[in-house]
């Protein structure tokens, strides 16, 4: 566990963090919306452990956090301009985006169908680490059946040494899970309420509010 609020804990912790992921370990980072449990999202195994560790199996997918918006470009198929749209409003920030992934990349997150949910979170923390690992598969840092983790220490009470780092970043800000638009339709279509809400989704895309929750 490693105190960010420590200069010296921090670079640290930040340092382990990074070391291992690129080891295919599993780690506890902060985001603005709760804490997140996750791993290098091109390490099969890594992502199965991840998924393990939740009590999740292949049919309940993971998204991928990315440390910066133009990362999209080598994900995704088709970048929609509804995506681009919502990216510039919002990101980094609360908002996830599923997305028809690129066919080509190594990666098995799961059951995805071929979409990809994409999030570049709004914490200083979470994006110093995902400059340097690259796009990470991260869920909400809980045990299926159990509420998110809203801070390290509920995070590691639930995960304990399956997660080899922890970085302790004080109570997330929103504390509560990302809102989720799905863009692979015919419109855009929003699949979980959250702390971004439809209406402001509906004023950057300019259209009414209740065709994005039919």
């Amino acid at each position: 566990m490693f105190d960010c609020a420590d200069p010296d804990r921090r670079a640290a912790g930040v340092a382990a963090a990074i070391s291992a992921v690129k080891a295919g370990q599993l780690v506890v980072l902060p985001t603005d919306t709760v804490y997140g449990i996750g791993a290098d999202a091109f390490d099969p195994a890594a992502v199965a452990a991840l998924l393990a560790a939740k009590g999740r199996g292949p049919n309940m997918p993971v998204g991928v956090l990315v440390g910066s918006w133009r990362t999209i470009d080598g994900l995704v198929f088709t970048v929609p301009d509804t995506a681009r749209t919502l990216i510039r409003a919002f990101w980094p920030g609360a908002l996830s985006l599923v997305v028809t992934a690129a066919p080509s990349l190594p990666w098995n997150l799961g059951d995805t169908g071929g979409t990809v949910m994409l999030r570049m979170p709004l914490h200083p923390v979470a994006i110093e680490v995902l400059r340097e690992t690259g796009p990470m598969a991260v869920s909400s840092a809980n045990v299926s059946g159990h509420p998110p983790a809203v801070t390290a220490t509920a995070a590691r009470e639930q995960f304990a040494d399956r997660a080899a780092v922890y970085l302790d970043a004080g109570p997330a800000a929103q504390q509560a899970a990302s809102t989720i638009v799905d863009l692979t339709g015919a419109a855009p279509r929003i699949l979980r309420a959250g702390p971004v809400s439809a209406e402001s989704v509906a004023a950057a895309l300019q259209t009414d509010p209740a065709t994005l929750t039919d």
